[in-house]
């Protein structure tokens, strides 16, 4: 990423407009059918909230790479995207369609991350929070209410609700982890040229058989995550 790109620009770029989405005509007419919900968000709109943020991360649980949250608020006189769900439940295709329809239906988002050098430093819980506030702290216009997948962030300040497994429930924490989750991945596709034995275009950092198998053939290189089990052991 250049210096002077934001995340959030970047996002916009690595999502592809619809109609270049090549897929079989039995794929275009056929949308997954998702049980989320703006329940959550049209309770908070009437307790008298304006912008509610839907949090979440992704990359937790990787071996190499960043660390990413996105917060996103949706605009409530806009439809959500059709199949919206949680990212881990989505094809590519399904990601990269509903992620362009969240950037057209989205009031704000904004990324939040955290390199893999920190999250050996404090930890990966410490460092997932980090990367949630991070993207809270960006949102334009800022949040007044928060939707977070399975934490509590009490130090932002704002009012906050902390919803198990939100991200099959909530539109907005869904469609935070549609946007983290693309993100991330093209960052690891990025780091795929630079380190390609590791092959993280493939697994985007996680502990794959073929990922272990290029740690223990060529040990870690800068984005590994050294702290964590499979790394350098």
């Amino acid at each position: 990423m250049r210096d002077e790109e934001k995340p959030e620009d970047l996002v916009s770029s690595l999502i592809p407009h619809p109609s270049s989405l090549h897929r079989p005509s039995s794929l275009r007419r056929r949308r997954r059918v998702s049980s989320i919900c703006t329940d959550f968000e049209d309770g908070a709109r009437a307790d008298g909230f304006r912008f509610i943020a839907g949090v979440d991360e992704v990359g937790r649980g990787a071996l190499a790479g960043p660390v990413v949250a996105a917060a996103v608020i949706l605009d409530p006189e806009r439809p959500v995207p059709e199949g919206l769900d949680d990212s881990k439940k989505l094809t590519a295709l399904q990601r990269e369609r509903i992620a362009c329809e969240i950037l057209q239906v989205a009031v704000a988002f904004s990324i939040g991350q955290v390199e893999p050098e920190d999250i050996d430093r404090i930890n990966i819980l410490q460092a997932s929070r980090l990367a949630m506030m991070e993207a809270i702290k960006q949102l334009t216009p800022p949040a007044d209410y928060l939707l977070i997948d399975a934490v509590q962030l009490k130090e932002t300040g704002l009012p906050q609700k902390s919803i198990i497994h939100g991200d099959s429930i909530s539109a907005s924490i869904a469609a935070a982890s549609v946007i983290a989750k693309i993100y991330r991945d093209a960052l690891l596709r990025a780091f795929h040229e630079v380190y390609p034995e590791y092959n993280f275009a493939s697994h985007v950092g996680y502990g794959s058989r073929q990922h272990l198998e290029a740690l223990r053939e060529h040990g870690p290189c800068r984005i590994h995550r050294k702290s964590f089990r499979g790394v350098v052991n």
